[in-house]
C-alpha cells in the first residue's frame, strides 16, 4: 500500500472524526502527513497513531481557521520549512445549526471566511509545489447538502454550496497542470459532529437521540451510519495516481441516501 510514497499531504481538521480517518489512510498508503486543527493534544495523539515507514515523518500544525490570516501564515511557514505538499484535504467543521432566515450577516461572513477563504489561502500556498511536481490532489470534504439542502442547517447549506462551486471552478483551471480537484459529500457518519446535530434535533422535537438516529438510518438504503474510515478510503483513492483522470466531481459517500431524493 505505497501508492503515495514520496507525497506530502496536508489534512485540515485532522485530529478527529473524518479528518483523522483521512490522515490515517493517507499515511497507511505511504504519504507523509501533516494534520491541522486547533487543539495540540489531539493533534499529537493523531500523529502518534499514524503508520510510519521509510521517509515518513508526520507532523502537525496547531491553527484556527476562524482567523484566516493567522491560519494561512502558519501553514505557509510550515510548508516553507518542510517542503511541498502534493495532497490537500480541506475539511472544516460545519457552522452551527439554525434557520437561514435567522442568520445574521456576521454568521455568513464568518462561515465564508472559515470555509472558502481558508481553503483559498491553502491552495495559493501549495499550488506552486503541486505545479512543479506535475501532481496535485485537492479534496474538499463538504456535505450532501450540496445536492439537497438539509433542514435546519441554513448557513451550512449556503457555504457548502459555495465551496463546491469554488472547487469545481478550480478543477477547470488546474487540470492542465496535472492537479485534480474533487468534492466528497459525506452523508450520515458516526462522528461527534453528527451526534451533536442529532442532539439538537432531539431537543427541538422533544424526542430522544435514539429516535432521531433511527429515523435517519431508515433514510439510508444501507440501513446504517457510515464509519469515518470509509470516507478515508475514498479520499485516499482520490489522492492516488489511480484517480488521475477524475476531477471536478461532487461525489456522494452516503450509503445511497441521496439516490432517494
Amino acid at each position: 500500500m505505497d501508492q503515495l510514497t514520496g507525497k506530502g499531504a496536508l489534512v485540515c481538521g485532522g485530529s478527529r472524526g473524518i479528518g483523522r480517518a483521512c490522515a490515517v489512510e493517507l499515511a497507511h498508503r505511504g504519504a507523509e502527513v501533516t494534520v491541522v486543527s486547533r487543539t495540540e493534544a489531539t493533534l499529537r495523539d493523531t500523529v502518534s497513531t499514524l503508520a510510519t515507514g521509510a521517509n515518513q515523518a508526520h507532523a502537525y500544525v496547531c491553527a484556527d481557521s476562524s482567523d484566516p490570516v493567522s491560519y494561512g501564515a502558519k501553514i505557509a511557514d510550515h510548508v516553507k520549512r518542510r517542503g511541498p505538499m502534493h495532497i490537500l484535504v480541506n475539511n472544516t467543521g460545519g457552522p452551527p445549526a439554525g434557520l437561514l432566515s435567522d442568520a445574521k450577516p456576521e454568521h455568513l461572513a464568518g462561515a465564508f471566511a472559515n470555509h472558502v477563504l481558508c481553503s483559498q489561502l491553502l491552495v495559493r500556498t501549495l499550488l506552486e509545489g503541486m505545479k512543479q511536481a506535475g501532481y496535485g490532489r485537492i479534496i474538499n470534504i463538504i456535505s450532501t447538502s450540496v445536492i439537497t439542502p438539509i433542514k435546519g442547517l441554513g448557513v451550512s447549506n449556503t457555504i457548502r454550496g459555495a465551496v463546491a462551486n469554488w472547487g469545481r471552478t478550480l478543477a477547470g483551471e488546474l487540470g492542465p497542470f496535472g492537479i485534480t480537484v474533487n468534492n466528497v459529500l459525506p452523508g450520515y457518519f458516526a462522528t461527534d459532529r453528527l451526534m451533536s446535530l442529532f442532539e439538537t434535533r432531539a431537543q427541538n422535537a422533544g424526542t430522544s437521540v435514539e429516535d432521531i438516529t433511527r429515523n435517519a438510518v431508515e433514510e439510508i438504503p444501507m440501513h446504517r451510519l457510515g464509519e469515518p474510515a470509509e470516507i478515508g478510503a475514498v479520499v485516499a483513492f482520490l489522492a492516488s495516481p489511480a484517480a488521475s483522470y477524475l476531477t471536478g466531481v461532487n461525489l456522494p459517500v452516503d450509503g445511497g441516501r441521496t439516490s432517494r431524493q
